[in-house]
């Protein structure tokens, strides 16, 4: 039984450089606003035209706003923005959400826009101080806000998850269904890393307490952000060598299997599995594991939920 190799992650993927230096040059975000390509972002969904996102030139969209137009980075002397819309724009305009189109897209567009939606996803849930409680405001190009009564400066959070696929010593993997999930909707095991616990540590408890085993034989595979709404799912392999003990919690976890190849190819057959999206970690690591055929074997109904 061979280790997965490290994986390549759909949303993991980034051509544009972020540029940090320019943020604080407001002069260059003024006029680089003009000239530069802007994505448009709306209650989590992105403006598109036939599944891939739309940049429109910025000086159609007038002049550069500091508190919603958000610097993405620069590529082939081009700069990326995108604006945060309060209400909905246009209604000749479609917006589709990056779960929808996100395996469309190319890897420039992916780094822009996961890069996108996670500033916009914060700067939307964080207009207080948490310190004072005081307003802030954006500055820096969106990367920063800034306290206007103590000066304080708060940045941008990222939650780190573990996502683990389990194995046995026979190769085969487990997956399991959460309560609020789509019936036959099953899926590898996941979790927040909590405060002063490492990755790996995380791994264990999160399976220990999901389904029931102990597991060694670590193998990290990847990482990539997933910024519903502000997550870096990080990738790992484990082995279990009592599959016997398996047990759903029964508090998120209902239902658990065991899958072989053949298991999987006939349940995706008979439609009693519907897989994670093609975009996320959990189906990469399902079809990594699954090898040779798993486009063609693995094709059906996908939920990410």
């Amino acid at each position: 039984m061979a280790p997965i190799k490290p994986l390549k992650l759909p949303l993991a993927a980034a051509e544009v450089d972020r540029a940090a230096y320019l943020r604080s040059d407001e002069t260059y975000l003024s006029n680089a606003f003009a000239d530069g390509q802007v994505l448009i972002f709306f209650d989590e969904k992105f403006v598109v035209v036939e599944d891939q996102v739309l940049f429109l030139k910025g000086s159609t969209l007038g002049a550069y706003q500091s508190q919603t137009d958000y610097f993405l980075g620069v590529k082939d002397s081009k700069a990326f923005f995108i604006r945060h819309l309060a209400s909905a724009a246009d209604e000749k305009f479609e917006f589709k959400t990056l779960r929808q189109i996100g395996a469309f897209l190319s890897a420039r567009d992916i780094g822009l826009t996961v890069h996108g939606q996670g500033l916009a996803n914060w700067h939307q849930k964080h207009p207080r101080c948490s310190i004072c409680g005081g307003q802030t405001i954006v500055v820096l190009g969106g990367a920063v806000r800034r306290c206007v009564d103590d000066q304080s400066e708060h940045y941008p959070r990222t939650d780190s998850a573990i996502i683990v696929l389990v194995k046995d010593k026979q190769d085969r993997i487990l997956l399991g269904r959460q309560k609020v999930w789509p019936k036959h909707r099953f899926s590898t095991f996941a979790g927040f890393v909590e405060p002063g616990e490492s990755f790996e540590n995380c791994v264990v408890r999160e399976v220990g307490e999901e389904a029931g085993v102990e597991v060694s034989e670590i193998n990290y595979l990847g990482s990539q952000p997933w910024p519903f709404p502000a997550s870096l799912m990080i990738a790992f392999e484990a082995i279990t060598s009592t599959p016997q003990l398996t047990r759903p919690d029964g508090d998120e976890i209902e239902e658990i299997h065991w899958f072989t190849r053949a298991d999987m190819k006939s349940a995706i057959e008979n439609k009693s599995l519907i897989l994670p999206l093609e975009i996320s970690v959990a189906r990469q690591m399902i079809k990594a594991w699954y090898g040779a055929g798993a486009d063609v074997d693995l094709v059906g109904e996908e939920s990410w939920r």
